[in-house]
This record gives C-alpha cells, structure tokens and sequence, in this order.
C-alpha cells in the first residue's frame, strides 16, 4: 500500500499546482508523487473547497459514524428481540 502523505503536505500540492506555473508531470515529478495521485487530490480539493458535487471529508466521517450507529443499534434491537421472543415462550396463558 502507499504511504499516506500527511494533509498539510497536500494541500500545499494543490495550491503549488493551481497556480498553474508548471506543468502537472512536472509538480508531481518534483514532489515524488504520481500524475494520477496529483489528479485525485486536485479533484478532492475541488470538492471540498465547494467547486464540485460531492461529500466532503467531514461528511464522509459523519456518514461511517452515523452506519457504525446504525449497525450497533440494529444488532441490539435483534437481541432484544430475541430476548423477548425466549421470555414469552416461557409463559404459559390460562
């Protein structure tokens, strides 16, 4: 797998690109990293400056948490339901 470049890192990519006084291949060369990878971080910044569609880095944190919660209250509700479909079977009405 890759090495993560720290975010600090990126975004001073971005903005060295942006100002458009080299050419992509070029930036990427000088800062060791691919072409590919510097397009993905330029389209990641483009989203989440607001430029194009998309969830941000914030919203994507807030989406896993909100289906981890999701997850965890589904399996307590099917113990739950469980527990109570073993309770009940022990009752005998009259």
């Amino acid at each position: 797998m890759p090495k993560a470049f720290p975010l600090e890192f990126r975004r001073d990519v971005v903005a060295v690109t942006r100002k458009g006084e080299a050419p992509l291949g070029q930036i990427a060369k000088d800062f060791g990293i691919s072409v590919s990878c510097l397009n993905r971080w330029l389209k990641l910044a483009d989203v989440e400056d607001g430029n194009c569609p998309g969830a941000t880095r914030e919203e994507s944190v807030e989406l896993r948490e909100a289906k981890k919660r999701v997850r965890q209250l589904e399996q307590e509700n099917e113990i739950l339901r469980r527990a109570a479909a073993y309770f009940a079977r022990d009752i005998n009405p009259k």
